[in-house]
């Protein structure tokens, strides 16, 4: 069995657990240790599991361990994961057993999540470390750039392209052939049936810009 752990104890590092556990009772692949979090203290219990210690602890491990990033910031996600230089530890995609997912030329990188009820159809590329939340569906011949994130429920339309370190929220729908830009944060409930440029902040029916913001 791989020896895992998760980065973020709070509610969707929690949930991120319920999917290694899942996957488990299919097949045994997964010893859970614990969490790494620099919010918490040491050996503090999180629904019965250790936190282990913070993110610059992971470097020092000398062992091979699978690490899941359970951060839902996709800016914070990034950073993070580029101060971790252990070549000891390896990036999984996690797939909750309920995600219906075509076989036909879907290619999903290292270190994505994806939960349960997403539906993902054919001709779609998910770049490393996209979190995929409960219930979204991605349609066909769409792009998702890395590090992105998308809250329960969000539609994507085909032939979507959607850049890196993007947010979308809770129920938000993006209709089909658009552009999504670097670093973009869709509003919850919006319905995106135009093309965002990069660094906005989009809400509304339909979605439209109302900042823009960096991202360093």
């Amino acid at each position: 069995m791989e020896k895992i752990v998760i980065v973020g104890a709070g509610g969707f590092g929690r949930e991120v657990k319920i999917i290694i556990d899942a996957i488990n009772e299919i097949e045994r692949k997964y010893e859970f240790l614990g969490f790494y979090d620099d919010g918490f203290a040491l050996d503090t219990l999180v629904n019965g599991f250790p936190v282990l210690g913070g993110i610059a602890d992971l470097n020092s491990v000398s062992d091979s361990i699978s690490v899941a990033v359970a951060i839902g910031n996709p800016i914070v996600k990034s950073k993070l994961l580029s101060q971790l230089s252990n070549n000891k530890l390896t990036f999984p995609t996690l797939i909750h057993p309920s995600a219906i997912i075509s076989k036909d030329y879907v290619v999903i990188e290292k270190g994505c999540i994806i939960c349960a009820g997403n539906i993902i159809t054919c001709n779609i590329k998910i770049e490393k470390f996209t979190i995929l939340n409960l219930f979204c569906t991605v349609g066909h011949d769409t792009i998702i750039g890395a590090y992105s994130s998308f809250m329960p429920s969000v539609n994507i339309s085909g032939e979507v392209k959607i850049g890196e370190c993007v947010y979308v929220g809770t129920g938000a729908k993006i209709i089909n052939q658009l552009h999504i830009g670097n670093g973009t944060i869709v509003g919850a409930g919006a319905v995106v049936s135009k093309s965002l440029p990069e660094n906005c902040t989009a809400v509304g029916i339909p979605a439209k810009p109302i900042k823009f913001h960096t991202n360093e």
